[in-house]
């Protein structure tokens, strides 16, 4: 019977899924995916998202699960991707939680409660920003939060609207919300493999590669197809690196190889964020690739990680 979350985690293009899958079957498991732009239907290839031969017939959680028009939050990730886990638990199997998108990685395992919103408050807010300006909105804000005021740029309408909503909707400021949610206790028990190359530039040239076969692999039919089916550039899924760059190539902005060479460099810039954010967490347990992944070893080790951990 498993007792919490196993982790597998680690910049982009590291093998991630492949060690998912070969852990899931291993250990009696299910993959939940934590990736932000994985959840969106018809985002397969830009996403590198698994494919049914990759799966293996694993199960594979919150992959494909929202149509690319829809705003998506991580308050709702975590209600969606925590039942999923719940389930997997019940029948006494392992979730594998595997992705790159921190911020859900975290959210998920502590349980993050969000504050309650209302979309009527939000809108008239966003409407009272618009006309009043930034810096009047700004200024209400301090008058009532003034620690969250203070972390908080003019020009940052969504912020200062949401911290104000919460306010007026709650009765609560957001300062004193998150003061809570982080001294509540861990939702789920877990442990947490991060994946890497021993040589920075041998991750940059298999996200290079990986890149190249996106590009021969059809990213820019994709891209049109989302387009066609109602997709606009203001969508959240249209922001993923890779698609943002491509529409401009499709818009006569730039050639295709540019747009290429623009996503290698915007994912060599997000593995290094991926990174920072993972040596700023402690108890994580690092695998570190020569050259290409060894499966087989690496199970091995995440075995006794997992044994020593209590996870199962």
């Amino acid at each position: 019977m498993a007792k919490g979350i196993l982790v597998i985690t680690g910049p982009t293009a590291t093998g991630k899924t492949a060690l998912g899958v070969a852990l899931a079957r291993a250990l009696g498991g299910e993959v939940i995916s934590a990736d932000a732009m994985q959840l969106y239907r018809g985002m397969v290839i830009g996403t590198a998202a698994p494919t049914p031969e990759e799966m293996q017939s694993i199960p594979h959680h919150m992959v494909g699960v929202v149509d690319p028009w829809e705003a998506y939050s991580v308050g709702r990730y975590v209600q969606e991707a925590s039942r999923c886990a719940d389930d997997i638990l019940s029948r006494g199997k392992l979730p594998l939680l595997v992705g790159g998108t921190g911020l859900y990685i975290d959210a998920l395992l502590r349980g993050t409660d969000f504050a309650a919103g209302d979309p009527s408050v939000r809108a008239r807010l966003e409407a009272e920003y618009d006309a009043r300006g930034g810096e009047s909105m700004l200024a209400l804000l301090n008058s009532l939060d003034p620690e969250r005021a203070e972390k908080l740029h003019p020009n940052d309408r969504k912020r200062i609207v949401r911290a104000l909503e919460i306010c007026q909707v709650t009765g609560e400021t957001m300062t004193r919300f998150d003061e809570r949610s982080r001294s509540a206790p861990p939702r789920y028990a877990s442990c947490t493999l991060a994946l890497s190359f021993e040589e920075r530039e041998e991750l940059y040239r298999r996200i290079d590669r990986r890149v190249e076969r996106m590009f021969a692999g059809g990213l820019p039919e994709e891209v049109r197809a989302l387009l066609n089916a109602g997709v606009t550039e203001k969508d959240t899924s249209m922001q993923a690196i890779g698609y943002k760059e491509t529409l401009r190539a499709l818009r006569g902005e730039c050639s295709l190889p540019e747009a290429a060479e623009e996503v290698k460099l915007a994912s060599r810039r997000y593995a290094k964020r991926q990174l920072s954010w993972l040596r700023g967490r402690e108890g994580i347990h690092w695998l570190l690739w020569k050259k290409e992944p060894n499966l087989q070893e690496a199970c091995l080790i995440s075995t006794r990680i997992l044994e020593n951990s209590g996870i199962l």
